[in-house]
């Protein structure tokens, strides 16, 4: 796969409509053309202290973000046409499915692709399946884990060798 969109949302809580943070990551022809990142005030608005400690967000950074649909109407002309590719699809396609529902808006039932779910099948031999370990293999320096947008530039890396 040469062409795709790899993203990652943080969450504030456990409502998967909690996005607080996105990142993207263009790939056309095997190449890292555009990277986008961005805050987003969550729906619903309250932090629990597990997401907080995991990805470090808070209102402080939240809370004269846009909502969602502002936000995505950033995205969508990046990713139009092209097949979304998350580490853990089951949480990433579950969030963009939840907020698309939370505001109202038409899923246009994107295609999704999971590292994830490849490196389970692919590579046996790693003691485990999650991004930074995977990352690590595949060559790619995972500094800011929990970082959408490094989060997302991982996953890129990781398709590009396994998908």
């Amino acid at each position: 796969m040469l062409d795709f969109a790899a993203i990652d949302f943080e969450t504030a809580n456990s409502e998967r409509t909690s996005v607080c943070s996105v990142g993207v990551v263009i790939v056309r022809n095997g190449e890292v053309v555009d990277r986008f990142y961005s805050l987003i005030k969550p729906e619903p608005n309250y932090y629990n202290y597990w997401c907080q400690r995991v990805h470090g967000l808070g209102h402080t950074d939240t809370d004269s973000a846009l909502v969602f649909p502002y936000v995505w109407a950033q995205i969508e002309p990046l990713i139009e046409g092209l097949p979304l590719v998350a580490h853990n699809k089951a949480f990433d396609e579950s969030c963009l499915k939840a907020v698309f529902r939370c505001y109202q808006m038409d899923y246009p039932d994107y295609e999704f692709y999971c590292t994830c779910q490849t490196a389970k099948r692919l590579l046996k031999q790693l003691p485990n399946h999650q991004l930074q370990t995977v990352a690590a293999y595949c060559g790619f320096d995972l500094r800011h884990h929990h970082n959408a947008l490094a989060d997302a530039e991982a996953c890129a890396h990781i398709a590009l060798q396994l998908l």
